[in-house]
């Protein structure tokens, strides 16, 4: 009787290929087939990370978005567009696993952290064996580099993404010790008007490509670009109980 292949949702960490995880590291080398998310016409970053020990003999799948800013998310076409991808993305993997392969799916940072593999874990599930290897996350990697603690003592953490309202961001920035704002993009005007009202725009650091050869961290009023990188993220950094 043949055996049926297992899914592996693989985090590949913040970018630097030397901060995998042990396991991670061993399934990608061992890979017979590899599956990566990507912009049409991009390598894909998860890709990248992993080129020098991906095996020459795997067989690949990129699974390129169909749409990413070109239709707004509020639109309904959207979500539709996108749950027909994620469900013909789960097709061609059950098909492997059907005929009894493994498959190794890369994730950039940690794939139950905002990452589209949840997309595909939920509808795979059901059906298949799938296995997730956690990762270091990309908010990690960003106040790491900034060589300060982002929490002490008692201080609470929020995460943000800088696609919210601005007086949703401002709101949430004014109510807690420390933030991380991911998605910073083209959101970044809106983003600094909400620190300001907040009061916490002087303290805030913008990291770029975090862990990655070039990673640019500085102050964020020090930040003259009107807009950001995909890998940015903002740090607001909690000073909170020490001894």
């Amino acid at each position: 009787m043949q055996k049926e292949g297992r899914i592996y949702g693989v985090g590949l960490g913040p970018g630097a290929l030397d901060l995998l995880s042990v396991r991670a590291d061993k399934l990608v080398r061992g890979a017979d087939h590899i599956a990566y998310f990507r912009k049409a016409g991009k390598p894909g970053h998860a890709r990248q990370i992993v080129n020098e020990i991906i095996s020459k003999n795997a067989t690949e799948f990129a699974m390129e978005y169909p749409v990413t800013t070109e239709i707004s998310l509020s639109d309904p076409a959207y979500n539709q567009i996108l749950s027909t991808f994620y469900d013909s993305c789960c097709t061609h993997l059950g098909s492997l696993c059907d005929g009894g392969s493994d498959v190794i799916v890369l994730c950039e940072g940690d794939p139950f952290f905002y990452g589209s593999f949840m997309h595909l874990h939920r509808r795979l599930l059901p059906k298949y064996a799938v296995q997730v290897v956690p990762a270091i996350t990309g908010m990690s990697g960003a106040w790491t580099a900034t060589n300060m603690p982002i929490t002490w003592g008692d201080d609470v953490l929020t995460v943000l993404m800088g696609t919210l309202p601005e007086d949703e961001i401002q709101r949430k920035i004014a109510d807690t010790d420390a933030a991380i704002i991911m998605k910073v993009g083209r959101h970044l005007a809106k983003i600094k008007k909400a620190l300001h009202a907040a009061n916490k725009l002087e303290d805030a650091y913008i990291i770029e490509y975090a862990t990655m050869a070039n990673q640019n961290i500085c102050l964020l009023t020090d930040y003259q670009p009107a807009t950001a990188p995909y890998f940015s993220i903002i740090a607001l950094h909690g000073h909170g109980r020490r001894p």
